[in-house]
C-alpha cells in the first residue's frame, strides 16, 4: 500500500511538473486603470499546486499563469490610476493574479500596496500564509495573553507565522509536528520562533502530554491543516467549549471527531479559506488596511519573519515545482523573477 501510495505521488508530481512551460508573452498595452509591474519575487504555495492539479475551489481559464502570490514593482500606471505611482511595491488583492513571471499589466484594484521597506521574501510572502494566521488567531476565540493554541503542521508557512504572531501577543502555541529523521533541528528552529511545546504527532496519544498543561492551560482554539488520527487526537486536548479551525487537509483524509467531544464537551469545528475572507471584506478596506498595517508592523519589529525559503532563479522552476511537493517540506521555493 505504501508503495501505491508513493507511485501515485511519484505520478502527481510528474504531471503537475510537466504541465509547465516558460514562454515568451507580450505584455498587453497599458490602460487608464492599469498598472505595469515588474515581478520581484513569488513563492510556490500548496494551493498554487492544487489549482495545477486542478483540485482547488478556483480554476482560471487555460492557458493560465500560476502562481497566487507574490510581490512586484510599479514599472508605470494609466492615466486614472491614483493609489499607485512608479516604484511602488505591491502584491495581489486575491488569489488566481498569476505571480509566476517577469512583468504584467493589472488592473489596479487586483492590487494592493505594501511598505517597500519590509524585506523582499517577507513582502513575497505577506498576502496567504502571515494573513491566514493573523485572522485564525482574531477571529474564531476571544484569546488573551497566558492562554494556548495548539495547531499541527506547525512547520508550514502558516504554522511558523501563527508561532511568532501567538508569541507577540502572549499567546502559548503547542505546535505538533510528525516524526522525521531530522526532528531534533526542526524542534530547534521552531522554539527559537517563539514554539513553547514542539511534539509529534504520535506523542498527542501518550500520557506525557498531561505534563505539558501543568504549566500552561489547555488550548481554548487548535488550528488544523492535516485531518485524520493527527486531527482526532489533537482534538482531544482542546478545552470544553473550545473552537478548532480546519484551513488544510495535508493527509488527504476526513476529519473524525467522537461524539461525546460534541455532546460532553461542547467544541465547534470551523473552517477557513483566506480567499473567501477577502470576498467577504472586498467592501471593507479598513479591515483589510488595519490587518496588513498589523502584520508589517510585526515584521518591521522583528517579531515576524519570513518562513524557512529557499530562493531559486524563475528558469529553475521544474527543480522548484518538484522541491515544493516532496515529503517532509520544511522550506518554501521562491522564484526569483
Amino acid at each position: 500500500l505504501r508503495k501505491k501510495h508513493h507511485q501515485a505521488g511519484l505520478n502527481a508530481l510528474f504531471l503537475c511538473v510537466s504541465l509547465f512551460r516558460l514562454k515568451d508573452l507580450e505584455v498587453p498595452k497599458l490602460g487608464d486603470s492599469d498598472v505595469h509591474v515588474k515581478m520581484l519575487a513569488a513563492p510556490i504555495n500548496p494551493a498554487d499546486i492544487n489549482m495545477i492539479q486542478g483540485s482547488y475551489p478556483i480554476l482560471s481559464p487555460l492557458p493560465a499563469v500560476g502562481g497566487n502570490e507574490g510581490v512586484g514593482q510599479v514599472l508605470e500606471v494609466g492615466r486614472g490610476v491614483t493609489a499607485l505611482k512608479a516604484g511602488d511595491w505591491v502584491i495581489p488583492a486575491d488569489a488566481g493574479l498569476g505571480t509566476w513571471r517577469t512583468r504584467a499589466v493589472f488592473p489596479e484594484e487586483l492590487l494592493l500596496k505594501v511598505p517597500a521597506d519590509v524585506p523582499l521574501l517577507c513582502a513575497a510572502t505577506l498576502s496567504v500564509n502571515p494573513c491566514t494566521a493573523f485572522r485564525m488567531l482574531a477571529d474564531f476565540e476571544r484569546l488573551a495573553p497566558g492562554d494556548s493554541v495548539i495547531q499541527n503542521a506547525a512547520n508550514s508557512g502558516v504554522g511558523q507565522a501563527v508561532i511568532q504572531i501567538a508569541r507577540a501577543s502572549g499567546i502559548r502555541t503547542v505546535n505538533v509536528v510528525r516524526d522525521r529523521p531530522d526532528l531534533p533541528k526542526l524542534v530547534e528552529r521552531l522554539m527559537a520562533l517563539g514554539a513553547d511545546h514542539v511534539v509529534t504527532e504520535e506523542m498527542l496519544r501518550k500520557p506525557e502530554m498531561k505534563d505539558i498543561f501543568k504549566s500552561i492551560p489547555r488550548p481554548r482554539l487548535a488550528l488544523n491543516c492535516v485531518g485524520g488520527k493527527s486531527t482526532t487526537e489533537m482534538l482531544r486536548h482542546l478545552q470544553p467549549k473550545g473552537t478548532m479551525v480546519t484551513y488544510g487537509g495535508m493527509a488527504k483524509q476526513p476529519v473524525m471527531v467522537p461524539v461525546s467531544a460534541f455532546i460532553f464537551r461542547d467544541v465547534r469545528l470551523r473552517g477557513f479559506w483566506m480567499t473567501q475572507w477577502r470576498k467577504d471584506h472586498a467592501q471593507d478596506q479598513e479591515s483589510v488596511a488595519g490587518m496588513m498595517d498589523a502584520v508589517c508592523r510585526l515584521i518591521r519589529q522583528g517579531q515576524l519573519t519570513a518562513p524557512a525559503c529557499t530562493e531559486v532563479p524563475l528558469q529553475d522552476y521544474r527543480a522548484a515545482l518538484e522541491a515544493s511537493m516532496k515529503p517532509f517540506v520544511s522550506s518554501k521555493q521562491i522564484l526569483l523573477l
